[in-house]
Protein backbone atom coordinates (compact mmCIF):
# COMPACT_ATOMS: atom_id res chain seq x y z
CA UNK A 1 0.00 0.00 0.00
CA UNK A 2 1.34 3.41 -1.01
CA UNK A 3 0.82 6.62 0.95
CA UNK A 4 -0.11 9.50 -1.35
CA UNK A 5 0.10 13.13 -0.28
CA UNK A 6 -2.38 15.19 -2.29
CA UNK A 7 -1.47 18.89 -2.46
CA UNK A 8 -4.78 20.59 -3.25
CA UNK A 9 -8.15 19.12 -2.32
CA UNK A 10 -10.75 20.56 -4.68
CA UNK A 11 -13.23 18.69 -6.87
CA UNK A 12 -10.58 17.27 -9.18
CA UNK A 13 -8.61 16.00 -6.20
CA UNK A 14 -11.78 14.43 -4.78
CA UNK A 15 -12.36 12.31 -7.89
CA UNK A 16 -8.68 11.35 -7.96
CA UNK A 17 -8.86 10.18 -4.33
CA UNK A 18 -11.90 8.05 -5.14
CA UNK A 19 -10.02 6.44 -8.04
CA UNK A 20 -6.90 5.76 -5.94
CA UNK A 21 -8.87 4.37 -3.02
CA UNK A 22 -10.38 1.75 -5.30
CA UNK A 23 -6.88 0.31 -5.60
CA UNK A 24 -6.45 0.19 -1.83
CA UNK A 25 -3.96 3.00 -1.26
CA UNK A 26 -3.84 5.59 1.52
CA UNK A 27 -4.36 9.27 0.76
CA UNK A 28 -3.69 12.31 2.93
CA UNK A 29 -5.35 15.42 1.47
CA UNK A 30 -3.90 18.90 2.01
CA UNK A 31 -5.46 22.29 1.40
CA UNK A 32 -5.51 25.78 2.85
CA UNK A 33 -9.04 25.41 4.24
CA UNK A 34 -10.89 22.76 6.23
CA UNK A 35 -13.43 20.30 4.81
CA UNK A 36 -12.27 20.73 1.23
CA UNK A 37 -13.89 18.23 -1.18
CA UNK A 38 -11.00 15.73 -1.35
CA UNK A 39 -10.65 15.78 2.45
CA UNK A 40 -14.15 14.34 2.66
CA UNK A 41 -13.08 11.07 1.00
CA UNK A 42 -9.39 10.82 1.95
CA UNK A 43 -7.98 8.71 4.80
CA UNK A 44 -6.59 11.76 6.56
CA UNK A 45 -6.12 15.47 5.97
CA UNK A 46 -4.19 18.55 7.04
CA UNK A 47 -4.87 22.27 6.65
CA UNK A 48 -1.63 23.84 5.42
CA UNK A 49 -0.59 26.99 3.61
CA UNK A 50 1.36 25.36 0.80
CA UNK A 51 3.04 28.64 -0.09
CA UNK A 52 4.81 28.39 3.27
CA UNK A 53 7.82 26.24 2.45
CA UNK A 54 8.56 25.39 6.07
CA UNK A 55 4.97 24.28 6.69
CA UNK A 56 5.10 22.14 3.55
CA UNK A 57 8.39 20.58 4.66
CA UNK A 58 6.88 19.80 8.05
CA UNK A 59 3.86 17.96 6.67
CA UNK A 60 6.01 15.96 4.25
CA UNK A 61 8.32 14.97 7.12
CA UNK A 62 5.31 13.96 9.22
CA UNK A 63 3.41 11.96 6.58
CA UNK A 64 6.48 10.47 4.84
CA UNK A 65 4.59 9.84 1.58
CA UNK A 66 5.64 7.52 -1.18
CA UNK A 67 4.02 9.77 -3.78
CA UNK A 68 3.25 13.51 -3.85
CA UNK A 69 0.50 14.62 -6.23
CA UNK A 70 0.26 18.41 -6.74
CA UNK A 71 -3.26 19.45 -7.76
CA UNK A 72 -3.06 23.25 -7.56
CA UNK A 73 -0.67 26.06 -8.51
CA UNK A 74 -0.28 27.72 -5.11
CA UNK A 75 2.60 25.53 -3.92
CA UNK A 76 6.27 26.17 -3.20
CA UNK A 77 7.13 24.08 -6.23
CA UNK A 78 10.88 24.46 -5.70
CA UNK A 79 10.46 22.27 -2.60
CA UNK A 80 9.24 19.45 -4.85
CA UNK A 81 12.70 19.17 -6.37
CA UNK A 82 14.17 18.45 -2.94
CA UNK A 83 11.46 15.89 -2.16
CA UNK A 84 12.15 14.08 -5.42
CA UNK A 85 15.88 14.05 -4.70
CA UNK A 86 15.06 12.49 -1.32
CA UNK A 87 13.38 9.57 -3.10
CA UNK A 88 9.71 10.64 -3.09
CA UNK A 89 7.88 10.19 -6.39
CA UNK A 90 6.53 13.63 -7.42
CA UNK A 91 3.73 13.52 -10.02
CA UNK A 92 4.27 13.69 -12.89
CA UNK A 93 7.79 14.85 -12.03
CA UNK A 94 9.28 17.70 -10.02
CA UNK A 95 10.49 19.30 -13.27
CA UNK A 96 7.00 19.21 -14.75
CA UNK A 97 5.29 20.50 -11.61
CA UNK A 98 7.83 23.28 -11.19
CA UNK A 99 7.70 24.47 -14.80
CA UNK A 100 3.98 24.23 -15.46
CA UNK A 101 2.97 26.14 -12.34
CA UNK A 102 4.41 29.19 -14.15
CA UNK A 103 3.04 30.14 -17.58
CA UNK A 104 6.35 31.81 -18.47
CA UNK A 105 8.39 28.64 -18.14
CA UNK A 106 5.98 26.46 -20.09
CA UNK A 107 5.37 29.02 -22.84
CA UNK A 108 9.09 29.58 -23.38
CA UNK A 109 9.66 25.82 -23.44
CA UNK A 110 6.93 25.30 -26.03
CA UNK A 111 7.72 28.27 -28.24
CA UNK A 112 11.46 28.78 -27.99
CA UNK A 113 12.89 25.35 -27.18
CA UNK A 114 10.40 22.94 -28.77
CA UNK A 115 9.34 25.32 -31.56
CA UNK A 116 5.64 24.59 -31.20
CA UNK A 117 3.30 27.06 -32.85
CA UNK A 118 1.90 29.50 -30.27
CA UNK A 119 0.36 32.96 -30.23
CA UNK A 120 2.86 35.85 -30.14
CA UNK A 121 3.45 36.98 -26.56
CA UNK A 122 5.31 39.33 -24.23
CA UNK A 123 5.74 39.55 -20.45
CA UNK A 124 5.31 42.46 -18.06
CA UNK A 125 6.17 42.91 -14.40
CA UNK A 126 5.19 46.59 -14.14
CA UNK A 127 2.26 48.60 -15.40
CA UNK A 128 4.56 50.54 -17.72
CA UNK A 129 5.89 47.31 -19.27
CA UNK A 130 2.34 46.09 -19.59
CA UNK A 131 1.25 49.12 -21.60
CA UNK A 132 4.20 48.65 -23.96
CA UNK A 133 3.43 44.93 -24.34
CA UNK A 134 -0.20 45.65 -25.25
CA UNK A 135 0.94 48.20 -27.82
CA UNK A 136 3.43 45.75 -29.35
CA UNK A 137 1.15 42.72 -29.40
CA UNK A 138 -1.84 44.78 -30.51
CA UNK A 139 -5.49 45.02 -29.51
CA UNK A 140 -7.36 42.76 -29.05
CA UNK A 141 -5.01 40.74 -26.86
CA UNK A 142 -5.31 38.24 -24.01
CA UNK A 143 -3.89 39.00 -20.56
CA UNK A 144 -3.13 36.31 -17.96
CA UNK A 145 -1.22 36.25 -14.67
CA UNK A 146 1.78 33.98 -14.93
CA UNK A 147 0.57 32.12 -11.85
CA UNK A 148 -3.17 31.69 -11.30
CA UNK A 149 -5.84 29.01 -11.40
CA UNK A 150 -9.37 28.49 -12.71
CA UNK A 151 -9.15 31.51 -14.99
CA UNK A 152 -8.61 34.03 -12.19
CA UNK A 153 -7.13 37.29 -13.43
CA UNK A 154 -7.56 36.49 -17.14
CA UNK A 155 -9.16 38.98 -19.50
CA UNK A 156 -9.30 40.16 -23.10
CA UNK A 157 -8.34 43.76 -23.89
CA UNK A 158 -10.71 44.78 -26.69
CA UNK A 159 -10.06 48.52 -26.66
CA UNK A 160 -7.67 51.02 -25.10
CA UNK A 161 -10.08 51.91 -22.30
CA UNK A 162 -9.73 48.36 -20.89
CA UNK A 163 -5.94 48.36 -20.47
CA UNK A 164 -5.91 49.68 -16.90
CA UNK A 165 -8.73 47.44 -15.66
CA UNK A 166 -7.11 44.40 -17.28
CA UNK A 167 -3.82 45.07 -15.46
CA UNK A 168 -5.63 45.56 -12.15
CA UNK A 169 -7.63 42.37 -12.61
CA UNK A 170 -4.51 40.37 -13.46
CA UNK A 171 -2.80 41.58 -10.30
CA UNK A 172 -5.85 40.67 -8.20
CA UNK A 173 -5.95 37.18 -9.72
CA UNK A 174 -2.24 36.40 -9.34
CA UNK A 175 -1.39 33.62 -6.92
CA UNK A 176 1.75 33.33 -4.83
CA UNK A 177 4.65 35.74 -4.89
CA UNK A 178 4.84 36.13 -8.65
CA UNK A 179 3.33 39.38 -9.93
CA UNK A 180 3.91 39.13 -13.66
CA UNK A 181 1.60 38.80 -16.64
CA UNK A 182 1.74 37.41 -20.14
CA UNK A 183 0.17 39.42 -22.96
CA UNK A 184 -0.80 37.18 -25.87
CA UNK A 185 -1.88 37.75 -29.43
CA UNK A 186 -5.62 37.14 -29.76
CA UNK A 187 -6.00 34.12 -32.03
CA UNK A 188 -9.23 34.23 -34.01
CA UNK A 189 -9.87 30.58 -33.42
CA UNK A 190 -12.87 28.53 -34.41
CA UNK A 191 -12.76 26.42 -31.24
CA UNK A 192 -10.65 25.48 -28.23
CA UNK A 193 -9.85 21.91 -27.27
CA UNK A 194 -8.28 20.02 -24.40
CA UNK A 195 -6.29 16.98 -25.43
CA UNK A 196 -5.98 14.73 -22.38
CA UNK A 197 -2.59 13.07 -22.76
CA UNK A 198 -1.43 10.13 -20.63
CA UNK A 199 2.25 9.33 -20.16
CA UNK A 200 3.06 5.93 -18.67
CA UNK A 201 5.97 4.43 -16.78
CA UNK A 202 5.96 1.34 -18.96
CA UNK A 203 3.84 2.01 -21.99
CA UNK A 204 3.07 4.31 -24.88
CA UNK A 205 1.75 7.84 -24.57
CA UNK A 206 -2.01 7.73 -25.06
CA UNK A 207 -4.62 10.34 -25.96
CA UNK A 208 -8.28 10.73 -25.11
CA UNK A 209 -10.60 11.94 -27.87
CA UNK A 210 -10.47 15.75 -28.11
CA UNK A 211 -12.64 17.75 -25.71
CA UNK A 212 -14.30 20.95 -26.87
CA UNK A 213 -14.95 23.61 -24.25
CA UNK A 214 -16.38 27.08 -23.73
CA UNK A 215 -15.05 29.59 -21.19
CA UNK A 216 -16.37 32.68 -19.43
CA UNK A 217 -14.29 34.91 -17.16
CA UNK A 218 -11.34 32.69 -18.06
CA UNK A 219 -12.98 29.62 -16.52
CA UNK A 220 -14.63 26.66 -18.23
CA UNK A 221 -18.43 26.61 -18.30
CA UNK A 222 -19.11 23.56 -20.43
CA UNK A 223 -17.20 20.85 -22.24
CA UNK A 224 -18.04 18.05 -24.64
CA UNK A 225 -16.45 14.90 -26.03
CA UNK A 226 -15.68 14.15 -28.77
CA UNK A 227 -15.03 17.48 -30.45
CA UNK A 228 -15.14 16.97 -34.20
CA UNK A 229 -11.97 18.14 -35.92
CA UNK A 230 -9.87 17.52 -39.00
CA UNK A 231 -7.91 14.26 -38.50
CA UNK A 232 -4.74 15.93 -39.78
CA UNK A 233 -5.04 18.71 -37.21
CA UNK A 234 -5.77 16.17 -34.47
CA UNK A 235 -2.59 14.28 -35.37
CA UNK A 236 -0.66 17.56 -35.30
CA UNK A 237 -2.05 18.35 -31.83
CA UNK A 238 -1.18 14.85 -30.60
CA UNK A 239 2.39 15.19 -31.86
CA UNK A 240 2.74 18.56 -30.11
CA UNK A 241 1.29 17.18 -26.87
CA UNK A 242 3.62 14.17 -26.99
CA UNK A 243 6.61 16.43 -27.59
CA UNK A 244 5.97 18.82 -24.71
CA UNK A 245 5.03 16.13 -22.18
CA UNK A 246 8.14 14.10 -23.08
CA UNK A 247 10.28 17.17 -22.49
CA UNK A 248 8.71 17.80 -19.09
CA UNK A 249 9.10 14.10 -18.14
CA UNK A 250 7.07 11.97 -15.75
CA UNK A 251 3.92 9.88 -15.62
CA UNK A 252 0.30 10.92 -15.31
CA UNK A 253 -2.44 12.71 -17.16
CA UNK A 254 -1.90 16.12 -18.73
CA UNK A 255 -4.49 18.60 -19.93
CA UNK A 256 -2.96 20.11 -23.07
CA UNK A 257 -4.95 23.01 -24.51
CA UNK A 258 -5.00 24.15 -28.14
CA UNK A 259 -6.65 26.81 -30.30
CA UNK A 260 -8.07 25.52 -33.58
CA UNK A 261 -8.35 27.70 -36.65
CA UNK A 262 -9.73 26.59 -40.02
CA UNK A 263 -6.37 25.22 -41.10
CA UNK A 264 -4.01 25.10 -38.13
CA UNK A 265 -3.59 24.32 -34.43
CA UNK A 266 -1.84 26.48 -31.81
CA UNK A 267 -0.45 25.27 -28.50
CA UNK A 268 -2.01 27.31 -25.67
CA UNK A 269 -1.43 25.89 -22.18
CA UNK A 270 -0.72 22.71 -20.27
CA UNK A 271 -1.64 21.33 -16.85
CA UNK A 272 0.22 18.30 -15.40
CA UNK A 273 -2.89 16.83 -13.79
CA UNK A 274 -6.59 16.15 -14.47
CA UNK A 275 -8.19 19.06 -16.25
CA UNK A 276 -11.40 20.95 -15.42
CA UNK A 277 -12.79 20.34 -18.89
CA UNK A 278 -12.03 16.63 -18.50
CA UNK A 279 -14.88 16.29 -15.99
CA UNK A 280 -16.93 15.40 -19.06
CA UNK A 281 -15.26 11.97 -18.84
CA UNK A 282 -17.34 11.35 -15.69
CA UNK A 283 -20.20 10.88 -18.15
CA UNK A 284 -18.59 7.58 -19.15
CA UNK A 285 -17.21 8.88 -22.41
CA UNK A 286 -14.05 6.75 -22.16
CA UNK A 287 -13.43 3.23 -20.92
CA UNK A 288 -11.57 5.02 -18.06
CA UNK A 289 -12.34 8.55 -16.89
CA UNK A 290 -9.53 11.08 -16.53
CA UNK A 291 -9.15 10.43 -12.80
CA UNK A 292 -8.91 6.67 -13.26
CA UNK A 293 -6.34 7.24 -16.00
CA UNK A 294 -4.35 9.53 -13.72
CA UNK A 295 -4.52 7.04 -10.85
CA UNK A 296 -3.23 4.19 -13.00
CA UNK A 297 -0.42 6.26 -14.47
CA UNK A 298 0.62 7.65 -11.06
CA UNK A 299 0.69 4.17 -9.53
CA UNK A 300 2.54 2.68 -12.50
CA UNK A 301 -0.37 0.43 -13.47
CA UNK A 302 -0.74 -0.38 -17.17
CA UNK A 303 -3.26 1.34 -19.44
CA UNK A 304 -3.51 -0.83 -22.57
CA UNK A 305 -5.75 1.59 -24.48
CA UNK A 306 -8.22 4.47 -24.26
CA UNK A 307 -11.47 3.98 -26.15
CA UNK A 308 -14.47 6.22 -26.79
CA UNK A 309 -17.52 4.51 -25.29
CA UNK A 310 -20.10 7.28 -25.72
CA UNK A 311 -20.44 10.99 -26.36
CA UNK A 312 -20.86 13.33 -23.43
CA UNK A 313 -21.28 16.90 -22.26
CA UNK A 314 -20.70 18.68 -18.95
CA UNK A 315 -22.14 21.96 -17.68
CA UNK A 316 -20.94 23.61 -14.46
CA UNK A 317 -23.26 24.69 -11.67
CA UNK A 318 -22.21 28.02 -10.18
CA UNK A 319 -23.00 29.67 -6.87
CA UNK A 320 -24.90 32.94 -7.09
CA UNK A 321 -24.25 34.23 -3.58
CA UNK A 322 -21.46 34.45 -1.02
CA UNK A 323 -21.61 32.65 2.30
CA UNK A 324 -19.11 31.18 4.74
CA UNK A 325 -21.63 28.47 5.63
CA UNK A 326 -22.33 25.26 3.68
CA UNK A 327 -25.16 25.88 1.20
CA UNK A 328 -28.30 23.82 0.68
CA UNK A 329 -28.90 22.34 -2.77
CA UNK A 330 -32.23 22.27 -4.55
CA UNK A 331 -33.38 20.71 -7.79
CA UNK A 332 -31.30 17.55 -7.94
CA UNK A 333 -34.40 15.34 -8.07
CA UNK A 334 -35.81 17.28 -11.01
CA UNK A 335 -32.55 17.18 -12.92
CA UNK A 336 -32.15 13.44 -12.36
CA UNK A 337 -35.68 12.80 -13.64
CA UNK A 338 -34.34 13.62 -17.11
CA UNK A 339 -32.93 10.66 -19.07
CA UNK A 340 -29.18 10.22 -19.55
CA UNK A 341 -28.34 12.86 -16.93
CA UNK A 342 -26.03 12.60 -13.93
CA UNK A 343 -25.11 15.18 -11.29
CA UNK A 344 -21.95 15.64 -9.23
CA UNK A 345 -22.05 18.00 -6.23
CA UNK A 346 -18.55 18.85 -5.04
CA UNK A 347 -19.33 19.48 -1.37
CA UNK A 348 -17.51 22.80 -1.01
CA UNK A 349 -18.09 24.20 2.48
CA UNK A 350 -18.67 27.82 1.42
CA UNK A 351 -19.78 29.82 -1.59
CA UNK A 352 -18.86 32.94 -3.51
CA UNK A 353 -20.39 34.34 -6.66
CA UNK A 354 -19.46 32.23 -9.70
CA UNK A 355 -17.72 29.58 -7.60
CA UNK A 356 -18.01 26.17 -9.25
CA UNK A 357 -20.09 23.98 -6.96
CA UNK A 358 -21.05 21.04 -9.13
CA UNK A 359 -21.43 19.72 -12.64
CA UNK A 360 -24.24 18.21 -14.70
CA UNK A 361 -23.32 15.42 -17.11
CA UNK A 362 -25.22 14.22 -20.16
CA UNK A 363 -24.37 11.22 -22.31
CA UNK A 364 -25.46 9.53 -25.52
CA UNK A 365 -24.30 7.08 -28.16
CA UNK A 366 -20.73 7.53 -29.46
CA UNK A 367 -22.04 9.27 -32.57
CA UNK A 368 -24.61 11.42 -30.73
CA UNK A 369 -24.91 15.11 -31.57
CA UNK A 370 -22.80 16.86 -28.93
CA UNK A 371 -24.66 20.14 -29.46
CA UNK A 372 -27.87 18.35 -28.46
CA UNK A 373 -26.12 16.83 -25.43
CA UNK A 374 -24.88 20.27 -24.39
CA UNK A 375 -28.40 21.67 -24.59
CA UNK A 376 -29.73 18.71 -22.61
CA UNK A 377 -27.14 19.21 -19.86
CA UNK A 378 -27.85 22.96 -19.72
CA UNK A 379 -31.56 22.32 -19.27
CA UNK A 380 -30.88 19.95 -16.38
CA UNK A 381 -28.41 22.36 -14.79
CA UNK A 382 -31.00 25.14 -14.73
CA UNK A 383 -33.04 23.16 -12.17
CA UNK A 384 -30.19 23.04 -9.63
CA UNK A 385 -29.52 25.95 -7.30
CA UNK A 386 -27.38 26.52 -4.22
CA UNK A 387 -29.25 28.37 -1.50
CA UNK A 388 -27.78 30.31 1.38
CA UNK A 389 -28.35 28.47 4.70
CA UNK A 390 -31.30 29.71 6.78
Amino acid sequence: MKTILLLGSGELGKEFVIAVKRYGHRVVAIDSYANAPAMQVADDHRVVNMLDGDALDAVVAEIRPDIIVPEIEAIRTERLLAYEQAGIHVVPSARAANMTMNRKAIRDLASQELRLRTARYMYATTEEQFVVAVQNIGIPCVVKPLMSSSGKGQSIVRNASEVQSSWDYAMQGSRGDLKEVIVEEFIRFESEITLLTVTQKNGHTLFCPPIGHRQERGDYQESWMPHVMDPALLLKAQNMAAKVTASLTGFGIWGVEFFLTADDVYFSELSPRPHDTGMVTLAGTNNLNEFELHARAVLGYPIPEITLERAGASVVILAQHQSSEPPTVQGIETALSMPEIEVRIFGKPSTRVHRRMGVVLAHGAPDADTDALRAHAKTAAEFIAFQAPL
